[in-house]
């Protein structure tokens, strides 16, 4: 029976009521709500499915890899236009394909693919220093103090994934550094859009049950009845929805994510094609192979990383180990990818926070460089053997096709089917989104 207290509050706030529901529901609060992760309509029709983000961390140098400037080449040792002495790459450039694209000789597995690549090389972004750059690459804003959702947080609250069993958002070895969490976080999202973290390996932390499946469900049904206790009295903070969710996601998983991060199961020319290996050789290719089986088993996005690409000294020598690292297993990442039929819908994103100087930096090194720099889009949906953009003769500034990081995320939203003005989310008083105030989608790169 309702007391009079109940029955005076429910028709003097009424309309309070209605009100207050509407804000639950925008932030799937609603009990008895489907999973916040089943797969959503986008905005309009999309070009690519998901994304596997390859993220080579510390800065690549595009002028001895993939952005050959012959001005560079001619002028070595002369002044360069903004001071400093250029430096020619020390590793020798060759055209492939149709395209005639350029690579150095540290990359001649990926290069195979150049036909593939849709380059983007106007990028510019704010800051040259790492933390604040590698943050920005991966929330949309260069200030770490002020936490804002990932994109990949971003794409499961737009999108949903398709695999109710497995996490939506994965990322393989992150880095601990520059950011650390916050470049996988969900910030003020509801915490079920989070990255889920791995190692090379294809550990997950704690996820190995330590019953039987039957004892674990009635400890977990007591747990969740507590939990929703909880979450249903006033005052109860947003991340117990988010907790509830991911005990029953992990509970799910326990089943199906030890088989499917098992690469040893993969046919032996498979792995050999990838170069895995034990150790830290080969954690780089069995990344990307996981990467693979993710994104095919329903995982809306994965990041994987590269990091030491920050060659202040020892270019030479540690550009041939790190390209050494990442070349074959990258070419045989596009490889799979195009002979399972994912490469049409996965749109793989290649690159680093910012570039490198075509001067040097002391004896062996080069220095930071946020005014023009390049990354690579292969399938989902852009077009093949396709420049977007440019630098000045030295590839110092760019000059054409300018695209700044939240250009770059408003295009990926938009190869995913999503409006980045619309993609919003209501939170300290005013609606947010992953591109801020800021944005333009480069409609010249779709297929």
């Amino acid at each position: 029976m309702n007391s009079r207290r109940s029955i005076l509050k429910s028709a003097g706030a009424g309309f309070g009521y209605l009100a207050l529901a509407g804000l639950l529901g925008q932030q799937r609060l609603l009990a008895g709500e489907a999973s916040p992760l089943l797969p959503k309509l986008p905005h309009f029709k999309a070009r690519a499915k998901r994304i596997i983000f390859v993220f080579m961390e510390g800065a690549m140098s595009g002028i001895d890899t993939f952005d050959y400037k012959p001005e560079v080449q001619a002028n070595d040792g002369k002044t360069g236009p903004g001071g400093g002495r250029l430096t020619a790459s020390k590793f020798a450039f060759k055209q492939y394909g149709q395209t005639g694209s350029w690579f150095s000789e540290l990359l001649p597995n990926i290069a195979t693919h150049a036909d593939k690549f849709c380059w983007l090389r106007g990028l510019h972004t704010d800051t040259p220093a790492h933390p604040q750059a590698v943050v920005q690459l991966h929330t949309g804003s260069a200030n770490a103090a002020l936490t804002r959702p990932s994109m990949g947080a971003w794409l499961l609250y737009g999108l949903g994934t398709d695999n109710q069993d497995l996490p939506g958002y994965i990322t393989i070895n992150p880095s601990p550094n520059f950011g650390g969490a916050v470049n996988y976080g969900s910030a003020f999202l509801p915490a079920h859009f989070q990255g889920t973290k791995l190692t090379d390996a294809g550990f997950m932390a704690n996820l190995k049950a330590q019953a039987e499946a039957a004892s674990q469900r009635r400890q977990l049904d007591l747990v969740q009845s507590m939990n929703r206790d909880f979450a249903a009295a006033p005052g109860a903070p947003d991340p117990v929805d988010g907790i509830i969710a991911s005990y029953e996601l992990g509970f799910r998983m326990q089943d199906k994510v030890p088989a499917l991060l098992d690469i040893s199961k993969e046919p032996q020319h498979v792995r050999e094609a990838y170069g895995v290996k034990d150790g830290p050789a080969g954690a780089f290719a069995r990344q990307c192979l996981m990467a693979r089986r993710l994104s095919e088993a329903g995982v809306r996005f994965v990041e994987i990383c590269q990091p030491g690409w920050d060659h202040h000294n020892n270019l030479h020598k540690g550009l041939i180990e790190r390209s050494g690292n990442v070349d074959q297993a990258t070419a045989a990442l596009l490889t799979d990818l195009e002979q399972r039929g994912l490469l049409e819908d996965t749109l793989v994103l290649f690159g680093s926070e910012f570039g490198r100087q075509p001067t040097a930096q002391g004896q062996d090194g080069r220095d930071h460089n946020i005014t023009g720099y390049s990354m690579f889009l292969a399938g989902g949906g852009v077009k093949a053997g396709y420049t977007h953009g440019g630098t000045d003769e030295f590839g110092v500034k760019a000059v054409e096709g300018q695209m700044h990081t939240n250009d770059l995320h408003a295009t990926l939203l938009a190869l995913m089917g999503l409006d980045h003005e619309a993609l919003t989310y209501p939170y300290g008083g005013r609606d947010f989104r992953l591109t801020d105030v800021a944005g333009k989608v480069a409609t010249e790169i779709f297929a």
